[in-house]
């Protein structure tokens, strides 16, 4: 453990040059850049407050928050994970030439979109002010389930990225598992409409604890239920550690598949 410490320590302008260089990827050739990052949840969020509350019906209080909110840890985790994903396989020239610690690439790419990410917070903000959400104490608690599905985002891209260099078909597979995903995350739908006997499937989806917090801190201004948190924290600790453990496992044999 110490000499990982101080391997990262040694490599840590390089990992920061890695964050940088993904960020300005992202960006690149785009007219609008990061606005792109503001615009996007907004335009989401009147299409399906469009389709939802008017043609649906629906009554979820002040939907346009709800929906912003579902919306934007999960398009955080679905695309720092894809790019985690691919982050090996697109940095396999540089792993051949120059020794880089490994984990480096899919932690750089998880860590640039959970920075570009926070920049939705600022449409969340302001579709809360114009719609009158009381601002309280407790919203400054969205640093927990952001900081806990970052380090869930970490332990998936490095499984991911992990089995991406060996099956390549995992490219195709994980978008599929992806809109699972999003269908049991109650992004633009009430978890209470779930029935009973299948609410233990949604459990089992990581986005489903931290989004309820989310909600809870931000847009009800209310303090979250500990048990929501201990089963966050849980997953968190699991995806970490698997994702550690699988990537140093496997890490040696990266360059005879890349």
């Amino acid at each position: 453990m110490k000499t990982h410490v101080y391997n990262f320590l040694k490599y840590k302008d390089l990992f920061l040059e890695l964050i940088r260089k993904d960020i300005n990827l992202k960006y690149k050739n785009s007219y609008l850049g990061v606005l792109w990052s503001l615009l996007n949840p907004l335009l989401m969020m009147i299409v399906l407050t469009i389709i939802f509350s008017e043609v649906f019906q629906n009554k979820i209080e002040n939907f346009p928050v709800y929906v912003l909110t579902g919306r934007m840890l999960y398009s955080f985790f679905s695309e720092s994970t894809n790019f985690a994903m691919n982050s090996i396989i697109n940095n396999s020239q540089l792993i051949r030439k120059v020794y880089v610690p490994k984990y480096f690439f899919p932690l750089s790419r998880v860590c640039s979109s959970f920075i570009t990410s926070l920049i939705s917070l600022i449409p969340i903000i302001l579709v809360m002010l114009l719609t009158g959400v009381h601002f309280s104490f407790y919203n400054f608690l969205i640093i927990i389930p952001l900081f806990l599905l970052l380090i869930i985002a970490m332990g998936a891209g490095m499984i991911l990225s992990t089995i991406f260099v060996f099956f390549r078909d995992m490219g195709h597979l994980y978008s599929v598992i992806l809109m699972i995903l999003m269908y049991m995350t109650p992004i633009f739908y009430p978890a209470s409409i779930i029935p009973d006997r299948y609410h233990w499937l949604i459990e089992l989806n990581p986005l489903y604890p931290l989004l309820k917090i989310f909600r809870d801190v931000l847009m009800y201004g209310q303090m979250f239920e500990w048990s929501e948190l201990l089963i966050a924290a849980a997953y968190a600790v699991i995806y970490f550690l698997v994702g550690i453990y699988v990537f140093y496992k496997k890490q040696d044999r990266f360059i005879f598949h890349i």
